[in-house]
């Protein structure tokens, strides 16, 4: 029989009876509602049947994401920080055949929408460039009403089920008693939740990668992450995923490059995307979808209704439907893109849910989290409506918040507790709210339960089609992604266990991440389900995959010139940088700009302490004998060139400015060409160079 927990702050209510206002500590300590009644089950929401829709009764659920929801006033507990545009849709082809949605019925149609990016976990302060998640929102104005496709740059997710998210978030914002690291996941409590929970581990594979660091909005993917459903006018249903494809291309930043973008430019992404759509280039994307239906679902060796799980396009092609054009900009950024409100429930007549768990939390959380009335969740510390026996959760914050909670466990499950720190309460099944299972209602899967399919049980499988269908250097990449991040987690058993998943994503990448941190490869975790092998998938690329595109368009150009600088070879640089499709940025040591070999002044667009090569994609170095031996005495003008070449961008330069190249260290390789050759090298990175500039895991 658990034990009382004995330690609680009790103060007298109103008509002086006694109300604990807080559990007890320790490993005894029973998780409690808010009203005090014992929890069973702290993982499931309570479903119909194992694979069935969640109920709406599950008060367990329901206060634990009300109270999740306003914890942050006044800005989104996620996706604070975000961009926004207006632009319209065009539908390619009729899909009357398998929806009956009107924007999806006439082929040229183009539907007004409004569509918003963001990152997850900093605040609406925080930088543009971290390594984080992609928030990937679109609102339709259909002649239905609203339909809001709210996603991420992310197919997958971390997580099964919605009752963990507020585990999730916890974990991964500033720790409990410390207040930091703002918008970062390199630290010990996201990644004592990831080495607990399993089922991140696909996810954490795509985190750690470069798609978790994309070099502009305009750059990147974006997808619906779960299973919907489109319907026909005859009522027959179609499972849907849908991907958004940028038709400038997949890019990304590298590490170093992010972290010099963030103190050169904060406002990096927001200001790209803005000046963008201001020049007139408006940013496109193309909508496809992977249509499918339930005996296909079932011939697949993992559950459509798992949102940590992908289909990839080598096994069910995406179908283009659609574009996306964004051209214009908001006329008020608060009124607009802060004021906007996405909810996936918000859908329109031939679009519907499947059973994804994952979804089915968010359907209620997302029209919850806009309420932000003022008030408080914690109107149950009020002497009146407080329990009158221990309580204790791991709900935290909001206004009028009357306790103070020790200790950074503000998540569950944690492993602190080995290291000597308070974890919290745990759930109690023998003691716990337990729900009567009863008889399925008519047109229900089973009765009613806490559970998960065998099905979702594969939590490796996928993560190593993900890492195994890299390229090198992104291999590279996202095991160095995890030793830097895995070096700022000071609980050694966190380590250790994490340490263990990736074993059964890979060996080798464990034992690259295990050389990085100078600690053993421990045995591997065992798996719920067996690990399988799966084709691997070209698609999940980005460095010489088929979504990387050696262009100029859309993209920046740095052109260092300096007094005496050849008047022709600039000009010509410019004109082949233009009709490339790229944007020129004139750098000069001083903002007036640079008198050129033909005694006219060229203005500069940016100063080089102010223009460092990181906001560019590629640089060209046009000096003079007398202009190179200046700069070589500029420190700013040997980083420009120094990161140029560690970034692995190509490198234009005109023959006199070889002694600042030389300064800079930078070695001949194809990439590092006469200026003449610029346009033709400058469309890409060149990645066969990185082992000469960096260590990599």
């Amino acid at each position: 029989m658990a034990k009382t927990p004995k330690a609680r702050i009790s103060t007298k209510d109103g008509n002086g009876g006694e109300t604990h206002q807080q559990a007890g500590k320790g490993s005894d300590a029973i998780l409690t509602t808010n009203q005090g009644i014992p929890v069973s089950d702290n993982q499931n929401q309570l479903k119909a049947g194992a694979r069935g829709p969640v109920l709406l009764e599950d008060f367990v659920l329901r206060e634990k994401i009300f109270h999740f929801d306003h914890e942050r006033i006044p800005e989104r507990i996620v996706h604070a920080r975000g961009s926004a545009a207006h632009g319209y849709f065009e539908l390619f082809e009729s899909l009357s055949d398998i929806t009956s949605a009107d924007l999806f019925q006439r082929a040229g149609e183009k539907t007004p929408l409004f569509t918003r990016f963001s990152t997850v976990a900093g605040g609406a302060g925080s930088v543009d460039t971290p390594r984080d998640v992609r928030g990937f929102a679109v609102k339709f104005y259909t002649q239905q009403g609203n339909w809001d496709l709210v996603g991420n740059n992310i197919p997958v997710f971390f997580i099964q089920d919605a009752i963990k998210f507020p585990d999730l978030i916890h974990s991964v914002k500033m720790e409990a008693d410390r207040g930091y690291p703002q918008a970062a996941s390199a630290h010990d409590t996201f990644w004592d939740f990831v080495g607990l929970m399993p089922e991140t581990t696909h996810m954490i594979m795509w985190a750690m990668s470069d798609r978790a660091i994309p070099r502009t909005l305009r750059h990147m993917q974006g997808f619906g992450i779960h299973t919907f459903r489109l319907v026909n006018a005859k009522g027959k249903s179609t499972f849907v995923k849908f991907h958004w494809k940028p038709k400038q291309g997949l890019s990304s930043t590298l590490w170093d490059e992010a972290v010099k973008i963030a103190g050169a430019d904060p406002d990096f992404q927001r200001r790209d995307l803005f000046e963008t759509i201001a020049s007139g280039d408006f940013p496109e994307w193309e909508l496809g979808i992977q249509a499918f239906d339930e005996k296909f679902a079932d011939s697949l060796p993992y559950d459509v209704l798992d949102s940590t799980k992908i289909i990839p396009e080598e096994v069910l092609p995406v179908r283009p439907i659609g574009r996306m054009v964004l051209d214009r900009n908001p006329d008020n950024f608060f009124a607009e893109t802060e004021q906007v409100a996405y909810c996936p429930a918000n859908i329109v007549p031939g679009i519907d849910f499947s059973n994804d768990p994952l979804l089915q939390g968010r359907l209620f959380s997302y029209l919850d989290t806009q309420l932000k009335r003022l008030g408080s969740t914690n109107f149950h510390q009020i002497p009146v409506n407080a329990p009158k026996c221990p309580f204790g959760n791991f709900q935290r914050d909001g206004q009028m918040q009357m306790t103070t909670p020790t200790g950074r466990a503000n998540y569950e499950p944690n492993s602190l507790a080995q290291a000597g720190e308070e974890g919290g309460p745990r759930e109690c099944p023998a003691t716990g709210f337990t729900s009567f299972e009863g008889r399925p209602e008519q047109g229900e899967q089973g009765g009613k339960l806490r559970i998960r399919p065998e099905s979702f049980a594969d939590h490796y499988s996928q993560a190593r089609l993900f890492f195994r269908s890299l390229d090198p250097a992104e291999q590279a990449h996202l095991a160095s992604a995890i030793v830097f991040e895995l070096s700022k987690v000071s609980l050694e058993h966190v380590r250790t266990r994490v340490l263990a998943n990736l074993v059964n994503v890979d060996p080798e990448l464990a034992g690259r991440v295990a050389d990085g941190l100078a600690m053993p490869v421990p045995q591997a975790s065992k798996p719920a389900a067996p690990v399988k092998d799966m084709e691997l998938s070209p698609a999940l690329r980005l460095v010489r995959g088929p979504h990387e595109k050696d262009t100029l368009q859309g993209r920046k150009f740095g052109i260092l010139i300096a007094d005496g600088s050849d008047a022709n070879a600039v000009h010509s640089v410019i004109t082949a940088v233009k009709k490339g499709g790229g944007t020129p940025f004139v750098v000069a040591p001083k903002v007036g700009g640079a008198k050129l070999s033909d005694g006219k002044v060229m203005a500069a667009d940016g100063q080089l302490a102010g223009s460092p090569s990181v906001l560019f994609d590629a640089v060209a170095v046009l000096l003079s004998d007398e202009g190179c031996a200046m700069l070589l005495k500029e420190g700013a003008a040997v980083q420009f060139v120094m990161d140029a070449f560690a970034h692995l961008k190509a490198i234009g330069f005109s023959e006199s400015a070889a002694p600042l190249l030389d300064k800079a260290g930078v070695e001949s390789d194809e990439g590092v060409v006469d200026a003449a050759k610029f346009a033709g090298a400058a469309g890409k990175r060149y990645w066969d160079r990185e082992p000469k500039v960096r260590m990599l895991a």
